[in-house]
């Protein structure tokens, strides 16, 4: 075997997700070395490798709920597109620039625009030699004395093992990876009620298994007059009937026709994730992302054994491509579009835009994890911290380190394909101690992986929140060394818990709801700063 290479740093980043590019900038911005690895070879996960560009937000995140720099990638986004497509500054009835015109968001684009923005906001860290992104890298072991991590192990392209020894550790993965390799406590699946006393969690025993389902988008545009039938993939009768493969929502109660609206005002399927509008960006073709029921694989997980999370991987790939050619061929075309004569049947004009995701197959390069292994943490975060029908505000928590806002959004689970949620939340805080494990010193978590239910996780695990996690575990890693502190000194000191909550919000990143003092705004902090002392 092989010696292992072996680097040093400040900070490693474990996972190129969207949390941890944010933990990266954030650790990069403190002066602090980084090493940042991503098992795939296009950091940004959520927003690039996993093909969810079409953003998960809330009503008011044009002024106000995210980072400063969350609002910089989103800017850089839009500047992309006026600049590559001549895009207007608006959209015609005033909001700003939506490239993919979607309805699901406000900002719906293209996963490589994702990826080119994320390099670049990177790419000073890496120029200055305070950054060094490993790409094809994976972790696959740890070394741990005394509940510290020493040095976590590297599996590279060719085999080849590297071992980054670092400070601090963050997380960052989207499935926890690093949880078990550190022996760092954790939990998976769903919660009884017993254990956390939220109604909507397992009336039983907690079922470790029942994380939510997974999907691998894909990419498609629309050329009318062409046929672009893929292949109908093994078991295919069988997945178009066990999905079942429909346009419907909400157990078949909303009905979305292809490209025409509804008799009911319901918005058209193909728009649902549209990420590049032809007419507005004089393109040749729409393109659309599809992330939909029909392609949500729930029959097992990706947190099981190695063997189990390739065959579950291999048959989600299979499933996306089956709902596809069901696209192409038996979905039922909308009435009258192409007169008379036209098919009943089927959008053969549908063409995969492998070029989209980078892959010869035209599917994501990674799978779109909506649920992770979780810390057992200093804090958790339960329903009744967040649920609208809990209380009459969420919970106020004095260490807020981020915010977020969306509802518990519960895809069908592994053993649970028939439950799903949808429940309202309260706009809300997440406390430090989520992101600090109860023993491990100098790891964080830095993803999905907080210390939060598994029914809060439906609302956290979106890309604002995301961001907003990554962002503060990368600025509480700079901050303990900057001030010898550990995360868990940080936390059980009000003043050091201060002190960190200056330092975010001195880069913008806001820790209460104060709708009327944007981090742009003069009186933001002095804002924050009240509503943190209200908290109190």
């Amino acid at each position: 075997m092989k010696a292992a290479h072996r680097l040093t740093c400040d900070v490693a980043v474990v996972g190129g997700s969207f949390g941890g590019v944010a933990a990266a900038l954030a650790a990069c911005e403190a002066g602090r070395t980084v090493v940042l690895m991503e098992a795939s070879d296009w950091i940004g996960g959520q927003v690039t490798s996993q093909g969810v560009t079409p953003l998960d937000e809330h009503e008011h995140i044009e002024r106000f709920g995210g980072t400063a720099r969350y609002v910089e990638f989103r800017e850089r986004v839009r500047r992309h597109y006026r600049t590559t497509d001549g895009a207007p500054e608006r959209m015609p009835d005033g909001a700003p620039l939506n490239p993919g015109n979607g309805w699901v968001s406000r900002l719906c684009f293209e996963p490589r625009v994702a990826l080119s923005v994320l390099e670049a906001m990177l790419a000073p860290h890496r120029d200055a030699g305070r950054l060094r992104v490993l790409l094809h890298h994976e972790p696959v072991a740890a070394t741990v004395a005394a509940e510290v991590v020493r040095s976590v192990r590297l599996r590279g392209p060719a085999g080849d093992p590297v071992d980054v020894a670092a400070r601090y550790v963050l997380d960052a993965t989207d499935t926890g990876e690093l949880l078990p390799l550190t022996g760092t406590a954790f939990v998976t699946g769903a919660e009884s009620q017993s254990d956390t006393g939220e109604p909507r969690a397992l009336p039983g025993p907690a079922e470790p298994r029942a994380v939510q389902s997974f999907t691998v988008p894909f990419a498609v545009a629309y050329r009318p007059g062409e046929r672009h039938v893929v292949p109908r993939p093994p078991g295919y009768e069988r997945l178009r009937s066990s999905q079942p493969f429909t346009l419907a929502l909400d157990g078949g109660r909303r009905r979305h026709r292809m490209f025409a609206t509804g008799p009911a005002g319901e918005l058209p399927f193909w728009t649902y994730r549209r990420i590049v509008d032809a007419a507005l960006l004089a393109r040749p073709h729409d393109l659309a992302l599809i992330n939909w029921a029909g392609n949500d694989y729930r029959d097992a997980g990706l947190l099981a054994d190695p063997e189990e999370r390739q065959r579950a991987l291999a048959e989600a790939r299979r499933l996306s491509l089956a709902f596809l050619h069901w696209l192409q061929t038996q979905c039922p075309r909308d009435t009258g579009e192409d007169g008379p004569d036209a098919p009943m049947h089927g959008y053969p004009e549908l063409q995969l835009a492998r070029e989209v995701l980078g892959t010869p197959d035209g599917l994501a390069k990674s799978p779109y994890v909506r649920e992770s292994r979780r810390i057992v943490a200093l804090e958790r975060v339960v329903e009744h911290d967040i649920a609208r029908d809990a209380r009459a505000t969420a919970r106020s928590w004095a260490n807020s380190v981020a915010i977020g806002w969306y509802p518990i959004d519960l895809h069908p689970c592994v053993g649970h394909p028939e439950v799903s949620l949808y429940a309202p939340t309260h706009p809300f805080q997440l406390p430090l101690g989520a992101l600090i494990p109860r023993r491990t010193r100098n790891l964080l978590a830095a993803c999905k992986n907080i210390g939060a239910t598994h029914v809060v996780n439906g609302a956290t695990r979106l890309q604002p929140v995301e961001w907003a996690i990554g962002e503060a575990a990368g600025t509480l890693a700079g901050f303990c060394l900057d001030h010898g502190q550990s995360p868990h000194q940080v936390w059980a000191s009000r003043s050091w818990t201060r002190a960190f909550q200056r330092r975010l919000l001195e880069r913008g990143a806001p820790l209460a709801w104060t709708l009327d003092a944007p981090p742009h705004d003069p009186g933001f902090v002095a804002a924050q700063e009240h509503a943190l002392r209200v908290a109190t």
